[in-house]
């Protein structure tokens, strides 16, 4: 894995512009601009942190509310991000009596964050890292803490200590698993003292701390002990050839694991990921032993759980029906291990979801699900780390993770679980819907509207540039199509599957506003009305129902068709056939798709500002109306006009009306005449 020596990043220059950019700040000084710069550096390589793991801390001095010099503990907010930290994320802690407690003989977590709390100079800044006691016990001024990738594959050991020594010597202390909080930090504080020379320690199952006088010394600490550990695998590591397994069709297979995980209460989204490491991994035969062995570090649990669902679907059964026992068996296991728990520590607990997050698929690779995209991708990461961890623990000795107690009392932490946040779901948590047309107009209004009820979105348009920007502002993925290319949209919905491990729904908005008398219309252009304002909705549609009949979990299919269904105009035949049409292919698709689950609905918008009508066409459609453009827009029954954002306030809620199907839903003001009868 480590193809260069790990070298320290330090940049006098930088160093002094990071003086320059946060030590003015309030509440700041250069003691805490440094502690950010070096953070940075650490936050900024993913062998050593990922996803809020880690944390760093300095000792100065702040201005009190009373005017008076306070000597001050910064630490880490807890949760935060060191690649992205600024000096609001390092709560400032009173230091002296902080450091106190480490007289006491014990104390409670929900007490040392109430410690931590009312010594806070800031009451509004956010909780200190559940290590802050560990960093305040230590006398040093800069201390630096990560979960390194070399540093775990020496520490997951049996006889961990026994390879430190080898490799370390003296320059770090040995401190043995304690769970994180007073404990660990009295423990370590007790070694340290053990050991005043020490540079710093490393934490058995857990990671490795460095200090210094400076940020720079600390830091630079804690690089060279993360490259020794790296150089000592490399010196120690053999290649050993995997036989590949016959690769695995993701786009097929995913939205049968998709559509099983979360029993029927629970969507999540999923992420494959795929690499050599990880497919000698998965493809490897010790591939359950080495799996089942545990998480890297217990900080992991709570975005892995305590092992990930070994999916072996190369023993020639149905795919579905090797998964259905499988997720059974690993649910049977799980709900074990918690009773299991409960009882030898006495304990009252309320069981998590039985779920697996990591699915090892040989054939295949990694599968990450998770609450929403970002979920999912963080317990890939962690996981894609985990298996290099592991392959290096092996090549110096054998991984060993923690027993079941330790990851259990880790996973049920309260202070652990807070990270996770328990915000209410939004309505469309976990549902991955398609938008067409969304570069623009209504497309645009629908899927900002969808992103903030949760939605994962894959986003097309044939506007490149327009829908790139969209789609980065939301965190989508996007294709940029012809929508009447029947294998292109079949592609794309393939390509938004192997994304997000399935598709829920659909928002077919993508049209043109052709106009022609009827029976003058060139062939040409009802032709090229039909393939966009019908036969185009009808490629989504029977892409996206495929994907979703294969999960099994129902979804929705929403149209935008128009007023012009139940009310055409002059001159616009070829626009008003297709999109009656296409109400008929909705209805069509409610007959067909209730037995799954599959709702089908259509919204008929009438006079809403887009670029489906240019101006001049506009003003002329106004002026035989013998009104100005802006009163048309107002020409309805309740005398306000219409907007995008009302338009997709209906798609919404359609696609949350679990109870109906084959409606036509108008969004126009109030127009009887064209009211669906």
């Amino acid at each position: 894995m480590y193809g260069s020596p790990m070298r320290s990043a330090w940049s006098d220059h930088d160093a002094q512009a990071a003086i320059q950019r946060w030590g003015q700040l309030p509440g700041s000084n250069a003691d805490l601009a440094l502690r950010v710069y070096t953070s940075r550096l650490i936050g900024a390589e993913p062998s050593l942190v990922l996803h809020g793991g880690g944390n760093t801390s300095v000792k100065t001095t702040r201005i009190d509310d009373a005017g008076q010099s306070v000597e001050v503990l910064c630490v880490k907010g807890s949760g935060s991000d060191l690649a992205r930290i600024e000096p609001g994320g390092f709560p400032a802690v009173r230091l002296a009596t902080l450091a106190a407690l480490r007289r006491l003989p014990a104390l409670a977590d929900e007490d040392m964050v109430n410690a931590a709390r009312t010594r806070l100079l800031d009451a509004s800044a956010p909780n200190p890292s559940v290590e802050i006691l560990l960093h305040a016990f230590l006398p040093h001024r800069y201390i630096d803490h990560s979960h390194a990738d070399a540093i775990l594959a020496v520490v997951d050991q049996p006889d961990a200590e026994a390879i430190a020594r080898e490799l370390f010597g003296d320059r770090l202390a040995i401190v043995p698993y304690v769970m994180p909080g007073f404990a660990l930090a009295k423990l370590a504080a007790e070694i340290h003292d053990a050991h005043p020379t020490a540079e710093g320690m490393l934490l058995l199952q857990h990671g490795l701390f460095t200090w210094g006088h400076d940020a720079r010394s600390s830091y630079e600490r804690h690089i060279a002990a993360v490259d020794a550990a790296e150089q000592f695998i490399a010196d120690r590591r053999t290649q050993v050839a995997v036989a590949a397994r016959s690769d695995l069709d993701w786009a097929t297979l995913a939205p049968i694991v998709r559509g099983r995980l979360g029993a029927g209460q629970r969507r999540y989204i999923l992420t494959l990921r795929t690499s050599p490491t990880i497919r000698a991994f998965v493809d490897d035969p010790a591939l359950r032993d080495l799996a089942t062995r545990g998480p890297a570090t217990p900080d992991h649990v709570i975005r892995t759980k305590q092992h990930p669902l070994v999916l072996d679907l190369g023993t020639g059964g149905d795919p579905r029906e090797v998964l259905e026992v499988e997720l059974a068996a690993y649910r049977a296991r799980y709900d074990q291990y918690v009773a299991q728990q409960v009882a030898r520590k006495g304990v009252s607990r309320t069981p998590l979801d039985p779920d697996p997050r990591i699915l090892l698929v040989p054939g295949l690779g990694l599968v990450a699900a998770g609450a929403d995209a970002n979920s999912a991708a963080i317990a890939a990461d962690i996981y894609e780390h985990t298996i290099a961890i592991i392959g290096d623990a092996e090549a110096i000795g054998r991984y060993q993770a923690l027993p079941d107690g330790d990851i259990f009392d880790m996973e049920y932490w309260s202070l652990e679980q807070a990270k996770l946040g328990k915000s209410k779901p939004r309505p469309l948590a976990g549902r991955v819907v398609v938008v067409t047309g969304a570069a623009r107009g209504i497309g645009n209004a629908v899927a900002r509207a969808f992103a903030g009820a949760g939605a994962q979105l894959w986003l097309i348009d044939r506007e490149h540039e327009a829908l790139a920007k969209l789609a980065a502002s939301l965190g989508a993925g996007h294709d940029t199509l012809d929508v009447t290319d029947r294998d292109a949209v079949h592609r794309s919905v393939a390509r938004a599957v192997e994304r997000f491990g399935g598709v829920d729904g659909m928002v077919s908005n993508a049209g043109t506003a052709p106009q022609a008398p009827i029976d003058a219309c060139p062939p040409e252009v009802l032709q090229a009305s039909l393939a966009v304002n019908l036969l185009a909705h009808q490629w989504f549609a029977e892409a996206i129902t495929r994907c979703v009949r294969a999960q099994g979990t129902g979804g929705f299919l929403l149209f935008n068709a128009s007023k012009s269904a139940f009310n055409p105009g002059p001159g616009f035949g070829p626009y008003a056939i297709a999109k009656a049409a296409l109400v008929a292919l909705m209805k069509q698709y409610a007959i067909e798709g209730g037995p799954y689950g599959i709702r089908a609905n259509a919204i008929n918008a009438d006079r809403v500002r887009t670029d489906l009508l240019d101006r001049d066409a506009l003003a002329e459609r106004a002026r035989a109306r013998g009104l100005s453009p802006d009163e048309y827009y107002r020409a309805n029954l309740l005398g306000r006009e219409c907007t995008v954002d009302d338009v997709a306030s209906a798609f919404l809620a359609l696609a949350t009306a679990e109870g109906t199907t084959g409606t036509v839903f108008p969004v126009d003001g109030g127009n009887i005449a064209a009211a669906p009868r």
